[in-house]
């Protein structure tokens, strides 16, 4: 346990460090989530050596958990502390010479409150679905080949039953040619969304789209009539959910029906603390 002189120079080195390393789940291509056992604390793992980041993932492969190291430069680690809170993370554990120290993340990186949000935008954020995917699919797909767990099972209602209650960022081409569509390997057809402005942002580089809001429960009515289902967070998690169609008129295209009750999506704010 670190004394309180001990434990804010450890701040200090994490906001100055020029490099910083963590772990990077092969399943969901997003930062590694354990959930602590007796803080229940959704935390992953810092280090400032990459020799300690190595170390613990090759620990994690030898319980056939696939994991690799990712180095972050100082400029992109407000940006990472940011994604975290959209994931639901609310804790970091940091390795240091040999110690292990948790760290609650509002006690770092200090989110601007909702006033903030420039007038006429919307915030949209789904962090308990975000963070219920990366355990589901950290389990579900390292053995693919395996008969879902119990524990996966009740992993996957309890992200479906976040889904249905959710709103997301469907995208629409700025050219006015519809929506970006993406197809699995099995050649089904799925429209990507998302659940917060980092992932759309990931998505769009080169600023082609356009970001517009939309409620689960209107997805059937806005969703492509080629869709079979959307595609969630489709360079993060990639996660395929199909949608079933209740009617007709679910036959009208996103670009249409989307854009006519929408609204623009804001960013998500943060700063060190």
């Amino acid at each position: 346990m670190t004394n309180d002189t001990g434990f804010q120079g450890l701040l200090e080195k994490l906001r100055t460090a020029p490099e910083l390393y963590t772990l990077l789940s092969v399943c969901t291509k997003e930062p590694y989530v354990v959930c602590d056992p007796e803080t229940f604390d959704d935390e992953i793992a810092l280090f400032f050596e990459e020799e300690d980041a190595k170390k613990e993932a090759a620990r994690l492969a030898g319980e056939k958990i696939p994991v690799g190291v990712m180095r972050m430069e100082n400029r992109q680690m407000l940006p990472f502390y940011t994604s975290l809170y959209t994931m639901g993370i609310n804790a970091l554990l940091v390795f240091d010479g040999g110690e292990k120290t948790p760290v609650q993340l509002g006690d770092f990186v200090r989110r601007r409150k909702n006033e903030d949000i420039p007038e006429g935008k919307v915030w949209v954020e789904n962090p308990a679905l975000h963070l219920t995917a990366l355990y589901f699919l950290q389990d579900a797909r390292r053995q693919p080949a395996q008969q879902m767990s119990q524990e996966s099972r009740e992993l996957q209602e309890e992200l479906l039953a976040h889904f249905s209650k959710g709103r997301y960022i469907f995208p629409i081409r700025k050219d006015g040619k519809g929506v970006p569509l993406a197809r699995l390997n099995n050649g089904d057809t799925y429209q990507p969304i998302f659940t917060d402005i980092l992932e759309f942002q990931k998505f769009n580089k080169e600023d082609q789209l356009r970001a517009v809001v939309v409620d689960a429960a209107k997805i059937p009515q806005v969703l492509a009539k080629e869709a079979k289902g959307v595609l969630l967070n489709i360079t993060g998690i990639n996660l395929p959910l199909p949608i079933r169609r209740s009617a007709p008129a679910a036959a009208q295209t996103a670009a249409g029906a989307a854009a006519a009750e929408s609204q623009e999506s804001a960013g998500t704010p943060a700063e060190n603390a």
